[in-house]
């Protein structure tokens, strides 16, 4: 299915609209289909659920939930955000928003019994006969393999494929392909049996136990903030870097309207490189959808806690160095100790962990704590849950089953409280409040210049406030109401900036000129009238006049040696009564030169 974006009424988010709108279209078409969906946008405004709230109630909303669900009331997907609201205020929001969705996939199955098409029927080949064969030779091996405890992801893998391509080898049925699918049918089988029937988990923990937890900070001077965080065999590696407001990404008019922000001064990185699960490839092409997905989920969970009146563009990147499941979370909990490390005054600290859940049948259902990857591919339920110790930050859940009731979202909801109060235990221990008295923590200062001297500021093109940016580092905005601001990597940049700021738009005054005083002015030009002199670097070049350069006559300054560049010696005789042009001699310092030159001749004699 296709769904293009016609139109936006800049009032409403178009998701929940093309979520409907498939479900319908699937409905009237002959594709097979075992239950419509519907979903509504839910908020809660004034200490109540608000269904489908328009743009401007939602910017007023504590919580954004987008939820979807089937008539019979069960949950098929979560997604949203809240600003840290009581975990009873979103379960309250997701009972609201299932009332509202299995009315419309009420009515959307009407329509399709209604208008609808034929189903198609398909076949779907299952060679039971083959998987209780295949169970008869390696379910006791399987069983053996997934109880033992003292071995790690790689290892067990390594020993169940070894397994699977052993089994494949024995059973010489040309039936390759149906072999490994019946493999991998009893190793479902097995490892949800084991946790069904008798509580264990292929890690050994019990069902609502957390996997060994471990996270450190500080680790690189250089960096603004730095953390590292690992869960089991989950790590990731978090680093803050920060940089002035007008470093805010700038969104496109799309997502402007539908996000409801112009500018965003928090931007999360999620990098999940190949080696992260054992894996050699090159990383071409940027993030993928998957990346993209875990990254903005991190995000929306940390943006709840960032303060409002951040001084800063605040960029996190989190790096996977290793995983085995909930990598999105481990990069909130490891987000959350950066941001403390770089000193960013954060409203609570959030951690996040994910849950899963296994089913057989519509009676048994088990909800598993802080699943790995293994529990993940062949669970029923990966329920993304990122909170404080207070409430709930933002929820992903992805169902792999026809739909899961309110009874099991309660129990994930409650479960997952639980787990990311223990989370923050281990936080708090390694630091608890934002980071002060770091050395390399950038400066921002507000820079005040007069208007009649802005020009000495920019310089010619902005030449000078390139220059201050090449030489410190320092970059300098003009802010919206004319006024400057500084923003310098370090202080001693600041420094150095605003040193280079005070000589820019410092007036020097020019010299009042002594009557009969004598003054030494460099040459800027030679004509025949006579040659330019700059007498102080405030004050506008004079001339003195050919016949003031020397006590012989002379046609051109060239005839006595003068050239540009040169320094000669000028007496200043006042100003001209009409003119008002300044007079320089350099005749009379000459003609009393030679004068006393003449008066030692003849005392010798």
């Amino acid at each position: 299915m296709t769904c293009n974006l016609l139109s936006l009424d800049t009032q409403h988010d178009p998701d929940t609209l093309a979520v409907n709108s498939t479900s319908l279209a699937i409905a009237l078409s002959s594709l097979p289909w075992t239950r419509s969906v519907g979903a509504v946008r839910v908020g809660y405004i004034q200490n109540r659920p608000v269904i489908n709230p328009s743009r401007r109630d939602l910017a007023r909303s504590q919580v954004n939930l987008v939820i979807s669900g089937t008539a019979s009331g069960e949950a098929t997907m979560i997604e949203g955000d809240a600003r840290n609201v009581d975990h009873k205020v979103w379960l309250e929001c997701i009972r609201a928003g299932l009332e509202q969705c299995a009315q419309i996939a009420g009515d959307i199955d009407e329509l399709g019994r209604a208008h609808g098409k034929s189903k198609a029927t398909v076949e779907v080949n299952e060679n039971n006969a083959l998987v209780e064969l295949v169970g008869m030779l390696t379910k006791g091996r399987l069983r053996s393999l997934f109880t033992n405890t003292s071995l790690d992801k790689l290892a067990r893998d390594k020993a169940m494929f070894s397994l699977r391509d052993e089994t494949v080898k024995q059973m010489t049925l040309g039936n390759t392909q149906g072999v490994a699918e019946a493999f991998n049918t009893v190793s479902k089988e097995t490892v949800r049996n084991l946790i069904l029937d008798e509580n264990l988990r292929v890690d050994g923990r019990f069902l609502n136990q957390l996997r060994p937890l471990s996270c450190e900070v500080n680790m690189y001077q250089p960096l603004h903030g730095s953390a590292m965080f690992q869960r089991g065999q989950t790590q990731v590696l978090c680093t803050v870097t920060l940089d002035s407001l007008h470093s805010a990404q700038k969104l496109d008019p799309m997502s402007a309207i539908t996000g409801g922000l112009k500018e965003k001064n928090f931007l999360l990185h999620y990098e999940f490189p190949s080696f992260a699960t054992g894996d050699v490839k090159g990383d071409r092409g940027g993030a993928n959808r998957r990346e993209m997905g875990h990254g903005a989920l991190a995000e929306r969970a940390l943006r709840q806690v960032i303060p409002a009146s951040s001084p800063w563009t605040v960029r996190l990147t989190s790096e996977v160095l290793e995983s085995n499941g909930s990598s999105s979370m481990a990069t909130v909990c490891g987000g959350s100790l950066a941001l403390l490390d770089a000193g960013i005054k954060l409203e609570d600290r959030v951690s996040g962990v994910a849950m899963g859940l296994v089913t057989r049948g519509e009676a048994e259902a088990k909800v598993l704590t802080d699943i790995n990857g293994m529990e993940d591919y062949l669970g029923d339920m990966d329920f993304k849950f990122a909170g404080t110790r207070s409430g709930v930050c933002a929820v992903q859940a992805d169902v792999k089953v026809p739909g899961i009731s309110e009874a099991i979202i309660k129990e994930a909801v409650e479960r997952g409280m639980e787990a990311n109060t223990q989370i923050l235990d281990t936080m708090d221990s390694c630091l608890s409040e934002p980071r002060t008295g770091k050395t390399c923590w950038p400066v921002s200062k507000p820079l005040q210049v007069p208007l009649a001297k802005r020009g000495k500021l920019l310089g010619p093109g902005g030449l000078n406030i390139k220059r201050i940016s090449a030489d410190t580092g320092v970059t300098i905005h003009s802010e919206e109401e004319g006024g400057w601001s500084m923003f310098a990597p370090s202080q001693e940049a600041m420094a150095e900036a605003e040193l280079m700021v005070e000589q820019l738009i410092t007036e020097e005054k020019a010299p009042e000129m002594e009557f009969g005083a004598v003054y030494t002015g460099r040459i800027l030009e030679v004509t025949a009238r006579g040659v330019m002199l700059e007498l102080h670097p405030m004050m506008e070049p004079v001339l003195c006049h050919t016949s003031q350069l020397d006590a012989r006559r002379v046609s051109h300054p060239s005839a006595l040696g003068l050239e540009l560049g040169q320094e000669i010696k000028v007496k200043y005789y006042g100003r001209d009564p009409v003119s008002g042009q300044v007079r320089l001699s350099r005749k009379v310092l000459t003609t009393a030169s030679a004068a006393a030159v003449a008066s030692a001749s003849s005392m010798k004699r």
